[in-house]
């Protein structure tokens, strides 16, 4: 890191430089004024006296003053000539023009101008408004650039901020769900706490630890819990604080950063979306980013300068591992990889019994329940959730939670809020037909995941909703379990169109998110008839996500007509089991629309009674 500058060595900034510029400017104005040479003043009479013994060969008529010169012209008059001035009376005085013309005397009429303290003013303050926009306009590109325009040590210096070990701080006792990633840790904070344990081993610390995961998983909460646990400084800083307009800079930033961290070991410091910075190099639209790319290349150098028993670790959080440089993720940089991933049942009642502490709840309350409810929910959405209960309690005047607070607060977070009033009735029983298909299709399916609720209620952007929870969280999805899937995907059109016999513009996300389930087993599970075990790069690449503008197909033209075809096929067959199933049990289908339209929501066991009644059709 280069010295640090005295303050009166810094060089002075371009604000200073245009200050002292524009008080000269003045200062020069000014001096010009008051050096110009002066006429003495002379009464009246003493004036016409004058004029009248010879000694004034031209005057100037301007306004009420008068002005006499011994010297006709102005080009012949030396320094120091006599130059006289005198006031002209307000009452008009005939004599004086007459007597200035006998004597034979040039007379020069000049229009009346300001004063001279009003032309300095007047010449002054253009000067200084425009001073002021300059000043302005810099402050403004200061604001936008964040930081200064001159590149002194306030400039370069580390927005990394400090966090020292804080005993009422976060531990690993409140970060539930990542016993995994916990454990890894575990072996780093010991290492802060008594580095000679595993220095006489001959093993050295990891320098990087990297961890991947889903937004919300809890990445900065387990840095920050880790730093704790440790008693150690901890350094704080987002990836796109680094990055400023100047190249340089943000290289700059990180050698301060890491040498305030040595300074302080054993200590750790967290990058939070170091994909920002960290992006493979040379790639993108347009190609690379210098001050990114120097940025990143500072890091590298940084973490390779490591001494073997320096006690310092970086920690990193992305949710985009794919697109980070190869150099990033090398042993001796990024030693580890932690991946955290969405929290299972399990974890996720740990994760509520953490949140809800502090939370009065009240006897019908089963967090088991809620944590079967929220599959698929991050670490941070059950927190939301717990808030958004809590929300609703106070909203009714409750001293506790309820369980019902705990269900609306799920649809709410889920779907959006509860929007009454917005279909025709028309629209309402045409809805009531789509999200009976769907649920009657389900619950007629062997391999599909149990039916929990149906909805008409028009939430966020959805119109109903056929809402379908697994027994346990699912890691892998069989052959069978897919096209049932699909089957359920397509019978919400299909029952409409049994019904209405047209459809409309309402399955047009059922059929997007068919269409993209039957690729994906196409393109990429190997589930095709047709084209057999193979698998193909079907998805969908940014070149703006940091990797290469032009990506070649994998696969030939014909290749993709018979992917094409195969897909088509499978959502066709689909579509012809769901509208059978539909047929089959049409009068059970009456009957789930008619209770819709009454009671707007079914719960699984009021489907379940419904659907299981004796009817003829079966």
């Amino acid at each position: 890191m280069s010295e640090q500058k005295k303050p009166e060595d810094n060089p002075l900034n371009s604000g200073q430089w245009l200050s002292w510029l524009v008080m000269l400017f003045a200062l020069y104005y000014l001096f010009s004024v008051l050096s110009a040479e002066s006429p003495r003043s002379l009464s009246y009479s003493e004036f016409l006296a004058r004029i009248e013994s010879g000694d004034i060969k031209r005057v100037q008529m301007q306004g009420h003053q008068i002005k006499g010169y011994s010297d006709r012209n102005p080009k012949d008059a030396k320094p120091g000539s006599s130059q006289f001035r005198a006031v002209i009376p307000v009452v008009e005085d005939r004599r004086l023009l007459q007597q200035l013309l006998e004597k034979d005397i040039e007379v020069q009429v000049l229009a009346a101008e300001a004063p001279g303290w009003m032309k300095l003013l007047a010449g002054f303050i253009p000067w200084l408004l425009i001073f002021a926009l300059l000043v302005y306009s810099a402050r403004a590109m200061q604001g936008r650039l964040g930081g200064r325009l001159d590149f002194t040590r306030g400039t370069l210096k580390s927005k990394a901020r400090r966090h020292d070990s804080d005993p009422d701080g976060p531990g690993f006792d409140q970060v539930a769900g990542l016993e995994l990633a916990k454990r890894d840790l575990q072996e780093v904070i010991e290492y802060l706490r008594q580095p000679q344990k595993f220095q006489r081993l001959g093993a050295h610390m990891p320098r990087g630890m990297l961890m991947m995961g889903p937004p919300g998983t809890g990445k900065t909460l387990l840095a920050r819990a880790a730093a704790n646990e440790a008693g150690v400084p901890f350094f704080s800083i987002s990836g796109s604080e680094f990055i400023e307009l100047f190249v340089g800079v943000g290289a700059a930033r990180v050698r301060e950063m890491f040498s305030e961290a040595r300074a302080s070991a054993p200590s750790l410091i967290f990058i939070d979306e170091i994909d920002s910075v960290g992006r493979a190099r040379g790639t993108g639209l347009g190609g690379g980013h210098d001050e990114r790319e120097q940025t990143l290349n500072q890091i590298l150098a940084e973490m390779d300068g490591f001494d073997a028993h320096e006690a310092v670790v970086v920690l990193a959080a992305t949710n985009r591992p794919d697109v980070l440089d190869a150099a990033l993720l090398r042993p001796g940089r990024f030693d580890r990889k932690v991946v955290l991933e969405l929290p299972e049942r399990p974890a996720r009642l740990k994760i509520l019994e953490v949140h809800t502490r502090k939370t009065p709840l009240a006897g019908d309350i089963d967090l088991e329940q809620v944590a079967a409810l929220t599959t698929g929910f991050s670490g941070a959405d059950l927190a939301n959730l717990v808030n958004e209960a809590a929300l609703r309690a106070a909203r009714y005047d409750r001293e506790q939670l309820t369980m019902e607070d705990f269900i609306s607060a799920r649809d709410k977070v889920m779907l959006g809020e509860r929007r009454d009033g917005i279909l025709t009735e028309s629209e309402r029983r045409r809805v009531a037909v789509h999200e009976a298909g769907h649920a009657l299709v389900a619950y007629f399916s062997e391999h599909s995941d149990p039916v929990q609720k149906v909805s008409i209620i028009p939430r966020g952007r959805a119109m109903g909703v056929t809402e379908q929870r697994p027994e346990q969280d699912r890691h892998s999805a069989e052959s069978p379990y897919l096209h049932d899937r699909l089957r359920i995907l397509m019978a919400g059109r299909c029952a409409e169109h049994l019904v209405f016999n047209d459809i409309s513009s309402g399955p047009a996300d059922d059929l997007k998110q068919a269409t993209r389930l039957a690729r994906q087993m196409v393109g990429q599970w190997g589930m095709s008839r047709d084209l057999g075990p193979a698998s193909f790069n079907v998805a969908e690449e940014h070149a703006f996500l940091g990797r290469e503008l032009a990506q070649t197909r994998e696969f030939s033209e014909a290749t993709a007509d018979r992917m094409d075809r195969e897909v088509i096929a499978i959502l066709q067959q689909a579509e012809q089991e769901s509208t059978a199933v539909l047929e089959q049990h049409r009068s059970q289908l009456d009957r789930l629309v008619s209770e819709l339209l009454q009671r707007e929501s079914l719960d699984r066991d009021q489907l379940e009674n419904l659907l299981t009644g004796s009817d003829s059709d079966d």
